[in-house]
């Protein structure tokens, strides 16, 4: 029973909720590609869809393995809306949006807002953060912030 508990503990977003709105099959045990839109909560306007994959609990019991999940992932963000940029960190670390667990302790996949000032553009970087290893699995996605007089 602490297995099953630990196991849907795992998969819970941690942060900022998403809406799933896709979820596409990629092969016959059940592994899927999700896609999230995620709502920036500090820069209205601005919608980033993340993609990355899940897998099934046929692939978990056959390959071992039970509570991660691959750190691959995709983003794309976009102007939805005006933007109205809110209280944000504007240092070169940037700031986290939005987390999910791949794993129940050692990995999450993140989204980090990063500004960068001088081109007057917002950065959106999705990677993975392991406790014990770093990955270089990363996607990023930039958002002009253009002058309307």
């Amino acid at each position: 029973m602490k297995t099953i508990i630990a196991a849907a503990l795992a998969v819970l977003p941690t942060g900022l909720l998403a809406d799933e709105v896709g979820r596409v099959g990629v092969d016959w045990v059940g592994n899927d590609i999700i896609i999230e839109a995620i709502q920036d909560p500090e820069v209205q306007g601005v919608t980033c869809h993340i993609a990355y994959f899940e897998r099934s609990f046929l692939d978990r019991i056959s390959n071992g393995n039970w509570f991660e999940d691959p750190s691959n992932a995709s983003i794309d963000c976009r102007q939805t809306g005006p933007i109205v940029i809110g209280d944000i960190d504007r240092g070169s670390d940037g700031e986290q949006v939005f987390r999910e667990r791949q794993s129940i302790v050692l990995k999450s996949l993140r989204v980090k807002r990063i500004f960068d000032a001088g081109n007057n553009t917002l950065i959106y970087l999705a990677h993975a953060s392991e406790l014990s290893q770093g990955s270089a699995k990363m996607s990023i996605s930039t958002i002009p912030l253009y002058q309307t007089d």
